[in-house]
Formats: C-alpha cells, sequence, structure tokens
C-alpha cells in the first residue's frame, strides 16, 4: 500500500462525506467537500504550470483554502511549502530566493519581484485568482496521482540553521503518514468520532499539519484558530466540543490562567504538552484543572516527528523526562556511558529526507540516516529519557528555531550597542527564551525589552525577538577566532 498523503482525505470522504473535516472561526467544510475542493485546487494549481516535483510556496493569513492547498499539491505530487505570513519583507525575500518556487499562494496584493503569483481570498492585486480558477475546475482527481510513490518528497518545514539561513526539513508523503497515523501519531485512537482534535499550531509549522493529519487520519475533525490565545482556544472548546488538545508549555499557562477558571473545558479527554523538558507544576496544574483528562508529555522535532513520549500512568512516577522512544531502538544517547549525559539522536522511517539543497547541512543533522538532535540527555535504568541541554546553538522557544547570528544581525545597530551576543536561556513557558546580550557604548542608556523588540520588529518575526535583555561589561569571545562564546554567557547568567 502507498501511503501517499492526497489519499488520506479520499479515502474518509468515500465512507462519511458528511462529517466534519475542519472548523475555523464558524466556518467548517466536511470531508467530501474537501475532496473535491482538493481536486478543483489540483486542477487550477496545473493550469497555471506547477508539475510534480515543484515547490508551490503558500502565505496566507488562516483560512480553511490552505487545507485543500495542501492537499491539492499533494495530490500533484508537488511540494508544498508554508510559509509564515508575518515575515518581515526581507525574511520573506530570503526564504523565497532559497526555494525558487514554481508558484507563491498569497492573500496579498503583491509579492517579490520574479517570483510568479497566485492570490487567494477575492481582494484585487497581482498574480492569478486561484479562487476563480478552483471554482471553474473539475472536481475530479488529477491525473498521473497513480505514478506518485510515497517515498517522493510532500511538504518543506522551514526552520533556522545556526548561520541564520533558512533551511527548510524536506518531508516524504511516508514519512508524514507514518508519523500521524493511528499507534504512531500523539493521541491514541479514542479521538475517533465525535469532537476531534483542536490544533493550536499555526499551519506554518509541523505542528500544525501534524494535527491535522492525526485528525483526518482518525477520520475526526482538526478545529483550526487564528491565533493560540485563551479566549479563542476556550471559544473553540466550548462550541466544537473537542476531545483532544495539545499545548506547548506557554500556551497552557494562558489557559491556566485563574482569569480563565470557570471556562468550560469539560469535553477534552486529553491534554498534551512537550517539545522538550516540561516543568513537573505545569503537569500539575493540568491535571488539578483537567481532572478527567489524560496528559501526555511528548518530545520530537519536525526533522524527525515524535522522538519519545511519556504517558500519563509515567508522570508520576517519572517527573521531569520526556518518556521512553516513540518506537523501540530508535532513540539512544550517544554518550561514553549508561547513564551519562551525550546527544540524543533517532532513527526510523519518520525522519526527513534532509534539508532542500543543503548537502552539507544534511550530511551533519543525518549522518548515516541517523538524526543527530542537537539535544543533551540520558536515558535512566528503565530507558527513560531526561533531557539537560542544547550541543548547537539554535534556540528552540515555543516550538520554533531560531539563529542567534540572524538576531545579533538586525541588534547591531540599535543606538549606544558597542556589541552583542544571543544566547537561549531556559524558561518554563517558551523553553528557551532569546536573551540580548549588550555592552554599551561610554554614557549609553540601557535599553529596556521593549525597546529592543521595537528596534527588531520590522525585520524579525515575533517568535525571534528577545524576550530577555542582559547588560555585561564584554562579551566573552575565543582568542583565535573572536567567536561568542555562548555557553559562557549562559553559564554565568544562570549561576
Amino acid at each position: 500500500m502507498s501511503l501517499l498523503i492526497g489519499e488520506i482525505v479520499r479515502l474518509t470522504a468515500r465512507m462519511t462525506p458528511t462529517a466534519v473535516a475542519a472548523t475555523l472561526c464558524g466556518r467548517r467544510i466536511t470531508f467530501g467537500e474537501l475532496d473535491r475542493q482538493a481536486n478543483r485546487t489540483a486542477h487550477a494549481l496545473a493550469g497555471l504550470g506547477v508539475r510534480a516535483g515543484d515547490r508551490v510556496a503558500w502565505s496566507t493569513a488562516p483560512t480553511l483554502r490552505t487545507l485543500d492547498g495542501f492537499l491539492g499539491c499533494a495530490r500533484l505530487g508537488a511540494v508544498f511549502v508554508p510559509v509564515n505570513p508575518a515575515l518581515s519583507a526581507t525574511e520573506a525575500e530570503a526564504v523565497l530566493a532559497y526555494l525558487e518556487p514554481r508558484l507563491l499562494v498569497t492573500d496579498r496584493p503583491d509579492g517579490p519581484a520574479g517570483v510568479p503569483l497566485a492570490r487567494v481570498g477575492g481582494g484585487p492585486g497581482a498574480g492569478a485568482d486561484l479562487d476563480a480558477l478552483a471554482a471553474g475546475a473539475a472536481a475530479d482527481a488529477p491525473a498521473g496521482a497513480d505514478l506518485l510513490a510515497d517515498t517522493d518528497p510532500h511538504i518543506i518545514y522551514l526552520t533556522s540553521g545556526s548561520t541564520g539561513q533558512p533551511k527548510g526539513a524536506l518531508v516524504s508523503h511516508r514519512a508524514s503518514w507514518l508519523r500521524a497515523a493511528p499507534g504512531g501519531g500523539t493521541f491514541t485512537a479514542a479521538i475517533r468520532g465525535p469532537g476531534g482534535v483542536l490544533c493550536s499550531f499555526p499551519l506554518y509549522h509541523y505542528g500544525g499539519w501534524h494535527y491535522v493529519l492525526e485528525a483526518w487520519q482518525n477520520r475526526t475533525a482538526v478545529h483550526l484558530v487564528p491565533r493560540a490565545d485563551a479566549p479563542r482556544l476556550i471559544d473553540v472548546v466550548r462550541t466544537e466540543r473537542p476531545a483532544a488538545l495539545y499545548c506547548i508549555p506557554a500556551v497552557w499557562e494562558r489557559l491556566l490562567d485563574p482569569e480563565h477558571r470557570r471556562a468550560d473545558l469539560s469535553s477534552l479527554r486529553h491534554a498534551d504538552t512537550g517539545t522538550s523538558a516540561v516543568p513537573v507544576e505545569l503537569v500539575e496544574r493540568i491535571k488539578r484543572r483537567l481532572p478527567d483528562t489524560t496528559t501526555t508529555i511528548l518530545y520530537g522535532s519536525t526533522e524527525a516527528g515524535r522522538m519519545a513520549a511519556l504517558p500519563d500512568a509515567d508522570l508520576a512516577r517519572k517527573p521531569g523526562s520526556v518518556g521512553r522512544p516513540a518506537f523501540p531502538g530508535a532513540l539512544w544517547v550517544a554518550a561514553p556511558g549508561a547513564g551519562q549525559v551525550g546527544e540524543v539522536r533517532v532513527t526510523g522511517p519518520a525522519l526527513m529526507s534532509g534539508y532542500h539543497r543543503l548537502p552539507a547541512e544534511t550530511a551533519a543533522a543525518l549522518p548515516d540516516g541517523v538524526y543527530r538532535s542537537g539535544d543533551l540527555g540520558h536515558l535512566d535504568e528503565e530507558g527513560y529519557l531526561h533531557l539537560t541541554g542544547r550541543v548547537r546553538e539554535v534556540i528552540r522557544t515555543g516550538g520554533e528555531s531560531v539563529s542567534p547570528v540572524e538576531v545579533e544581525g538586525a541588534l547591531r545597530d540599535l543606538a549606544g550597542v558597542a556589541d552583542v551576543a544571543v544566547v537561549g536561556l531556559p524558561d518554563p513557558r517558551w523553553g528557551e527564551v532569546v536573551c540580548a546580550v549588550l555592552v554599551l557604548a561610554p554614557g549609553a542608556t540601557r535599553p529596556d525589552v521593549e525597546a529592543v523588540r521595537r528596534h527588531v520588529s520590522g525585520r524579525l518575526a515575533g517568535f525571534k525577538q528577545p524576550r530577555r535583555v542582559v547588560v555585561l561589561p564584554a562579551i566573552p569571545r575565543t582568542a583565535a577566532t573572536g567567536q561568542v562564546q555562548r555557553s559562557r554567557i549562559r553559564e554565568s547568567l544562570q549561576s
């Protein structure tokens, strides 16, 4: 059996065509409607010259149209690339120059020069009207889908490298299918039927598409939100009655705020969290607030999908752990001895195929087909993983990856700053926060966090902007090369 992403909705549409596939802000689409709309969009994209292997960049505000764009690309064999619409013009240009997409789909009136455009959302602007083209297209499946292999790429997830240049994790149909399949996904088959999954992630993020696919693999609805703030999430729980919700710790903090203690969250049966180490105190608060739910702590990455999980039954017994490997023998710690700290490494069929057009970075991350996570940890005597830190300089904050070098570049022209370094510091809400370490020129006034964030707001997306600012007399650097010694900075700030 070929594990093609374009087939997931088609199978469910045949069995339960009137069942709800997705909702967003009160709008909904059934599996039957989504199946037909995906075919129409595939025909429309083909009419614009998109062929198997081409990349289609998709950058819009949250909309259900993104779902049929995702599926339409899968059915053509094109590679779907979700791009954060909040990127600055400079960031977006760098991403598109790297991707060289056949087409950019946007809801903005124009886009970067030299990139073919298609518009959705009905507004005026340059490029083809994809909505109109899809509305007039046939609803039958596009030809040639039977020639696709499930090892072909179907999506590129953009992340930051240590240099600040964009990296695209290329994931095959088979890897995406296996990551979200019942038994391989993060929730259990108990989410099947009424209710569905509330997705707190945006659809330019791996987490967003994981939960879309996991809901559809379980033949249930995915409920999307335009933004993961507490009022929106609570409103969706109240109106759609989802059974499952995964939130990073920072989003759970919003939901658990005393201001929302009377909110009705009673439909939830699964209340999961993770991405990295999770504070024990947060887990205890989730259990007190939602005593009738199970909570699983999950550890994973864009490059590898789910890597480990700590089930509800082990929460009290293994506090601070992220659990056992998702698949037996698929995760280990490269350390000199049992129980000692080393880099977490992963193998298996759910790994990415590599980084798009970056052979050196791919070879470094996937030597011999083994993913080097960049996370440090140790396995206890029962094989449970405990994370302790990072090998790489990339900062992991709220499920996103941030390059310290990129943030430093945006801060160098901040008034009164003589030198700058950026590090990630542990944080119970975000995993890590971006911290700007400044050396001030003589007589300069120390800027606060808001001033620093305003300075970079036109050049860096919000998740890359510093949340802490520290002033030091000097930045520690290596004598030979002048490189920032980030580990020394982190140690001094945490001592």
